[in-house]
């Protein structure tokens, strides 16, 4: 049994027997995630990371923007779907995390085709007027909604929009939240929900998923 087998409830070893195999740089990666990082459940992991996978190669995007790159897995599982011509700009604040995600980058065969930088999201958001075929966002909670209203017009018709941890440990059934960051969450299901531009569904994968497809 694996390391990574051993920490699993029984379901979870089931489900990831029951998937396409994680490739190996990946699994080296979510490795040594969990050796030198102190947060490593931030990782999307392997059952996330098939799902990414799976969206991005019945997409075939050929613009992604993820905004928080973490160690880089979920940047290298939305890759496999990615248009021979296509790129990646995958944006993050903690330099000192960086030169991780960096070296599986260079190891990938993605490597000429991720952007990443270090760069507050939100003031490249401000900057930038490029569209995309799919954003992944999975950063600050406290700027989901934020996000959301600012990412609306640089989504391509058809795009997918994928933001994480939307159920927040359950948090957002909450009649009165404490935290700021799950009402900000809250509002973000909501506002998606109601948005005509848009085709919604929560998935109740890990610590939740909200996909949404723009009209």
């Amino acid at each position: 049994m694996s390391f990574f087998e051993e920490n699993l409830p029984l379901m979870d070893r089931y489900l990831e027997a029951h998937a396409s195999a994680e490739p190996e740089l990946l699994r080296l990666l979510r490795r040594e995630t969990y050796q030198k990082t102190t947060q490593p459940h931030m990782i999307s992991g392997y059952q996330q990371g098939r799902f990414l996978s799976l969206i991005s190669k019945i997409k075939r995007p050929k613009s992604i923007l993820e905004i928080g790159t973490f160690t880089g897995y979920a940047t290298l599982c939305l890759g496999e779907g990615l248009d021979p011509k296509g790129m990646i700009i995958t944006l993050d604040v903690n330099e000192d995390l960086a030169y991780l995600p960096k070296s599986y980058f260079e190891r990938s065969a993605l490597s000429d085709q991720i952007d990443f930088r270090i760069q507050n999201a939100l003031e490249y958001l401000d900057e930038c007027d490029q569209t995309f075929d799919l954003v992944f966002i999975d950063a600050d909670k406290e700027n989901y909604v934020t996000y959301f209203k600012k990412i609306k017009e640089r989504l391509n018709p058809g795009g997918l929009l994928i933001f994480d941890n939307v159920l927040w440990y359950g948090k957002v059934l909450e009649s009165e939240p404490k935290l700021k960051s799950t009402k900000v969450i809250q509002e973000l299901n909501e506002l998606i929900a109601r948005d005509e531009s848009f085709e919604n569904l929560i998935l109740p994968l890990r610590d939740g998923i909200h996909l949404a497809v723009k009209l």
